[in-house]
């Protein structure tokens, strides 16, 4: 399966106007290491590459064909590449299943199965894969290169995320959109990401499985962690899921069920799938038991909720004192005139310590607190005590450098405290 390392890729259904989709699939794929071959009979360039008649008219082998015409149209040019021997092709056109027109994807699917080709789509959003330069989408950003692998049957959402990824400085290793999953489906893509040397966490965004125990059956032999989003929870979100993909949602119940028998982690969001994944990609979870140490008795006090809520442990201390005003229990409140100096006795005391699995270090933005230096003594306890941390500095101008600093030593550091808790 060449989909998301191809060579050579035809794009069927090019086009110079940049109000349809082909003309921003050619621009997505300007950077590409390989070669790319528009086609469209009425266009002799396109982005200053030669345009094609036809399949037919390429002399050279095609890994890969994009194709965004439209939906009456893609059942004749699929027989073209199967007589052309393309062996992978994505099917940008929508107009299939999802409107209820069973018949014509029905009719893809066997032109397939005569030609030995494998399908993605219909009525999906394309591939990345940003190691190769590789953006067949018509999104409007393309993320860096990182670790995240995104599977999705939404290929809206990946628009939002990617855009996303850039403000919030993580990178991906691929994205699939499955569409309508005609042929390849989460399965396949699992498969890939888990040998996949660039990926380290395997995000889903599922409406619904068409094959269960396959999917299961990835996911247990997967040695990458796979984190799930999952729609079509209410009613009204299967309808929308049956509207969206023309499959039904199933129930919510059952998929809990199936993701905790295959390891996979079920987020509350989109948001919290990509927080799980960036922590992920560095830490790990090592038990229930939370510290959380703060500047502030209102956010410690909201971080003990949130913890109750999440079934995490606020574990007692052991006899301790230190030379300054504390609460002298967990929440461990420093009160509000903290500097880092005291975050430093803390952590002093504590790097050795075994009473605890991770802590949560929330700051707020004082006048006197020294944002920066506590950042960097959050930095020197990690290096030192090598425990889980979570870091939850709210504000946004005023704790933006520290924020940069943590978390680009691999310290994720988050606006909101119960973000930060659902970490742990």
């Amino acid at each position: 399966m060449k989909i998301l390392d191809p060579n050579t890729i035809a794009v069927i259904g090019a086009s110079n106007n940049r109000d349809k989709v082909g003309f921003s699939l050619m621009e997505n794929l300007k950077n590409f290491n390989g070669k790319v071959f528009p086609i469209n009979i009425h266009e002799e360039e396109i982005l200053g590459l030669k345009c094609h008649k036809n399949i037919k008219e390429i002399k050279e082998t095609i890994d890969l064909a994009i194709i965004a015409i439209p939906a009456e149209k893609v059942a004749k040019v699929l027989e073209e590449c199967g007589k052309k021997k393309i062996k992978d092709v994505i099917i940008i056109s929508a107009g299939f299943s999802e409107i209820g027109n069973k018949k014509d994807e029905d009719k893809l699917i066997k032109i397939a199965k005569k030609y030995k080709i494998r399908i993605l789509g219909p009525n999906c959003f394309g591939v990345v894969n940003p190691y190769l330069n590789l953006d067949t989408t018509f999104a409007k950003s393309t993320p860096y290169k990182g670790s995240v692998a995104f599977i999705s049957q939404s290929g809206a959402i990946w628009s939002g995320i990617a855009d996303y990824s850039l403000k919030e400085n993580f990178g991906f290793s691929g994205f699939v959109s499955l569409g309508n999953m005609s042929d390849l489906e989460f399965s396949d893509f699992i498969e890939y990401f888990n040998n996949d040397i660039n990926t380290k966490i395997i995000v889903l965004y599922i409406e619904t499985l068409k094959y269960g125990k396959k999917f299961m059956e990835s996911c247990k032999k997967s040695n990458k962690k796979i984190i799930a989003i999952k729609s079509g929870v209410s009613e009204k979100g299967k309808e929308a899921t049956l509207s969206h993909t023309g499959s039904l949602a199933g129930e919510h119940e059952i998929y809990k069920a199936a993701f905790e028998q295959s390891n996979v982690i079920l987020a509350d969001s989109v948001t919290h799938a990509f927080d799980l994944a960036k922590f992920y990609i560095n830490q790990d979870i090592k038990g229930k038991r939370v510290l959380v140490i703060s500047n502030a008795g209102g956010p410690a006090a909201l971080a003990t909720d949130y913890c109750a809520e999440r079934n995490l442990e606020l574990v007692d201390l052991p006899k301790v004192d230190f030379d300054f005003l504390w609460s002298k229990r967990n929440p461990m409140d420093l009160v509000g005139d903290a500097k880092s100096d005291r975050f430093k006795k803390v952590f002093d005391f504590l790097k050795n310590k075994n009473f605890y699995d991770s802590i949560l270090v929330i700051v707020t933005p004082q006048k006197m607190t020294d944002i920066r230096e506590i950042a960097k003594e959050v930095l020197r306890f990690k290096s030192e005590s090598k425990k889980t941390i979570v870091t939850c500095f709210m504000g946004y101008d005023s704790v933006q450098e520290a924020k940069e600093i943590l978390e680009e030593n691999n310290i994720p550091c988050l606006f909101e405290i119960r973000r930060a808790v659902s970490l742990l």
